[in-house]
């Protein structure tokens, strides 16, 4: 995020403001925590195809290929990062056909990783880490650097996302990457703010049936401080291809509650027609942000927890881009990913991931994942449980609302919705989880049938539980009645789940769901893992003869699109 950096310095006042962030974390108690700084360590990429060893069956009409990102490069020369997410991106490709598994893995060649190449050091910032001046500059010329802007990063790390015909991978600057998905090529660097006025942008879009995307980005500039949602068209035969963003708009701005404290959002919600914006109490210290140059103090430290705010949703419609009159409050949680939302009878159903403790970025320290032993036990128990939550946001509220009573028309749902005498639409959740979960310490990473039931009511959805400081469980829940089914296997730890729907199902879990699992163990071969969606059992495995670190998220491209 040091897009922020030039930004915040055009905010009247800025300069003079300053927040403390406050350090509170949930505590439990657990002991005896697997060892899994492997996980986190740089490894070599597999530029060209390798076969797999399979065991079990593959279905034969699993024609496409899974791509996956994350960090896979942790060091340049004697600098080191300090943070898993500083970490270069690493891209993945699993290819099946005809019952057979290919893997090949290439570092992101962006112009963060070959600077950093080519001086033999870390000269580029990133999430956790300061790059420290160049050593063969005078004192004069170090003292002026202090006052440079900081160049924004391009390592795009997170996901792979589609906008109109291209494929980019992604991260949360402005910059993106086009990539070549047939060789894992780095292609184009694309900025954001050469289209619209926008100072980065999620790498969590969603996708309209007719190739309409939607995202959201943040904006820093004299009139403050906004929270912009995006409309990217859906693609144009007769458009040029090397243009992929033409035609994006701002559709909507919703202006920040603090401006000295904008929230920090990873992702958001979609219905059929508008957007849900999660504005969090993960607060950013922008007077740290446009100092950081000067104090060496890297964005990580810049975000902080401040549960005297509520949470609280705002809705916007994405065809015309009109603010809905009414907000939506809940008790301080925080969330990163949304797992769904749809309409029912004037009302918005969100379901989300959310904690009621947002200081986690520092748990991610690299020294916190390379540790062992009693201090790996203690850094877990700080961790806080994430569980699926569900809210209902009527849309027909207004002044004649009635006080104090529920006024979720929804039946099938507990969650309320009552309006207090401040004025504020309080909102309590519905638990969408069984012991099953509880027991497994929440669940993070959740994915749903998103080709046919993203917008729309639905029963299903997957993600990790976290008994460790990754994903070490594979988990199915059923909305409806909170059940539950889990795989696991000792010694492995599973990625988010991605879910492939069969040829001409009707069922919502007529499919598979792929995954892939590494092991901090030398014995323990990698290997991409393939359930059966409906028993949540294993199908097949495809093992993988190099090593593969644990990554962040990616999709899976049938064939034929």
């Amino acid at each position: 995020m040091a897009f922020i950096y030039s930004a915040l310095y055009k905010i009247p006042g800025l300069r003079y403001f300053f927040k403390e962030e406050k350090n509170q974390l949930c505590d439990s108690t657990t002991e005896d925590k697997e060892y899994i700084a492997p996980l986190f360590q740089t490894v070599a990429e597999t530029p060209q195809p390798v076969s797999t060893r399979i065991s079990g069956t593959v279905p034969e009409w699993i024609t496409g290929s899974l791509f996956r990102n994350g960090p896979g490069r942790f060091e340049f020369g004697n600098d080191k990062y300090n943070h898993w997410f500083d970490g270069m991106a690493l891209m993945h490709k699993f290819t099946i056909e005809n019952g057979k598994v290919t893997y090949m893995s290439k570092f992101l060649r962006s112009d963060s990783y070959m600077l950093n190449e080519s001086a033999n050091r870390i000269v580029v910032s990133e999430f956790g880490t300061v790059a420290m001046s160049d050593p063969c500059k005078n004192v004069f010329q170090r003292f002026i650097s202090l006052f440079e802007l900081p160049k924004i990063t391009d390592n795009g790390n997170v996901n792979f996302v589609k906008y109109k015909k291209d494929f980019y991978v992604s991260t949360e600057t402005n910059m993106m990457r086009k990539v070549d998905l047939a060789t894992l090529e780095t292609a184009q660097k694309v900025d954001w703010s050469k289209y619209i006025a926008v100072n980065g942008a999620t790498a969590h879009p969603h996708y309209d049936p007719d190739g309409t995307v939607y995202n959201m980005g943040s904006s820093y500039g004299k009139q403050g401080i906004f929270y912009n949602i995006i409309k990217i068209p859906a693609p144009d035969p007769e458009e040029d291809d090397d243009d992929t963003l033409h035609g994006a708009q701002v559709i909507c701005s919703i202006p920040a509650s603090d401006n000295w404290n904008p929230s920090y959002f990873h992702s958001f919600g979609m219905t059929e027609n508008y957007i849900v914006f999660t504005e969090q109490p993960i607060k950013l210290n922008v007077l740290k942000i446009i100092t950081s140059n000067i104090t060496g103090t890297p964005i990580s430290n810049c975000l902080y927890w401040d549960p005297r705010y509520d949470t609280v949703f705002h809705v916007a419609n994405k065809h015309t881009g009109n603010i809905h009159s009414v907000t939506f409050h809940t008790k301080a949680i925080a969330t990163f990913h949304q797992i769904n939302a749809y309409e029912d009878e004037d009302c918005i159903v969100l379901d989300l991931c959310g904690q009621d403790n947002g200081d986690v970025f520092q748990l991610y320290q690299l020294q916190n994942l390379h540790k062992s032993g009693r201090a790996l036990d203690e850094t877990y128990n700080f961790t806080v449980k994430p569980l699926p939550l569900r809210f209902v946001l009527p849309l027909t509220t207004n002044s004649e609302t009635p006080y104090g009573i529920n006024i979720n028309p929804l039946r099938y749902s507990a969650a309320t919705v009552e309006k207090r005498a401040d004025g504020k639409l309080w909102c309590t959740p519905e638990k969408l989880w069984d012991h099953t979960v509880e027991n497994i310490r929440g669940l993070e990473l959740p994915t749903i049938n998103y080709s046919q039931y993203n917008t729309k009511k639905y029963r299903y959805f997957y993600g990790c539980g976290f008994q460790s400081l990754v994903g070490n469980y594979l988990v199915k829940v059923d909305v409806d009645t909170k059940q539950s089914k889990v795989w696991q296997e000792d010694g492995y730890y599973p990625s988010e789940p991605v879910f492939v729907p069969s040829p001409n199902s009707s069922a919502e879990d007529d499919g598979v769901v792929l995954s892939v699992v590494v092991s901090p163990w030398q014995g323990k071969t990698p290997f991409l893992l393939i359930l059966d969606a409906k028993n949540f059992k294993e199908i097949g495995r495809a093992e993988v003869p190099v090593q593969i670190p644990y990554g962040f998220h990616g999709m899976f491209l049938p064939h034929n699109q």
